[in-house]
């Protein structure tokens, strides 16, 4: 009988072994979903990925870096997660998905004061639009037609570049956009664009059992209304609620 318990122990511990391993999540500085204050990571995304990690009871790291190198990471390197990632169907397949941290509208944000009358998806490609290396939005906009788009490391020089008049547009979500506006930064909305999902986009060979975890986690969070009182803690509308009722259509 000892014998049998050893091999059955033996033949079983290969599947457990990778949920042992601590995973990696890494991500960018783009306030309020994630950034650093006071020499920690945080911030509305952050809190919900701790949370969840927590509750699954894995172990993990979290680090924050330029978003083109996160990106590649997840891709590239096993056990390592990427958020606050835009799902499309181009990346859907790239990675395990644990969604949504968030769903927002995008939108073009404009120099507050600038007039770009009646603009169009036509009209705002004859302009400059900026974004961040590896964003999300450079894709979306690729697909609507926008080339020779200025690329940043980060959003914090995208809006330094808008606000010298270095470039004319740049695209972000709602959420941050509302948060620019409290912080008192002079941009306001030059057009609306299509709504989207974020989520945690991890390396496509993260143990399936480890993604159901999460997920299970992120719907109980979601569930439980502490996704919303984490959006409200830092001043925003809930996550999963598309905020568009202030957008001139």
């Amino acid at each position: 009988m000892k014998t049998l318990f050893l091999t059955l122990g033996l033949s079983l511990a290969p599947l457990s072994a990778p949920l042992a391993e601590t995973l990696h999540f890494v991500t960018e500085e783009y306030a309020p979903f994630n950034h650093t204050k006071n020499g920690k990571i945080t911030g509305i995304a952050v809190d919900q990925v701790k949370a969840i990690a927590k509750a699954t009871g894995i172990e993990y790291t979290l680090d924050i870096m330029p978003w083109a190198r996160a990106f590649a990471m997840a891709e590239n390197q096993p056990m390592h997660c990427v958020f606050t990632a835009g799902y499309n169907r181009a990346r859907a397949g790239r990675f395990a998905w644990v969604s949504p941290l968030l769903e927002d509208r995008m939108v073009l944000l404009k120099r507050k004061g600038e007039r770009y009358d009646e603009l169009t998806i036509v009209k705002a490609r004859e302009l400059k639009v900026g974004s961040q290396r590896g964003d999300f939005a450079v894709e979306a906009l690729e697909l609507i037609g926008f080339k020779d788009i200025d690329l940043a490391t980060d959003i914090d020089i995208t809006v330094r570049k808008l606000l010298t008049g270095r470039i004319d547009l740049m695209p972000t979500s709602i959420k941050t956009y509302e948060r620019m506006v409290k912080d008192g930064l002079p941009v306001e909305k030059a057009m609306l664009l299509a709504g989207q999902i974020y989520g945690i986009a991890c390396h496509k060979d993260t143990p399936p059992a480890l993604i159901k975890r999460l997920q299970a986690e992120l719907d109980r969070l979601i569930k439980s209304g502490e996704q919303d009182r984490i959006f409200t803690a830092y001043g925003l509308p809930s996550g999963t609620r598309t905020a568009e009722n202030d957008v001139k259509k």
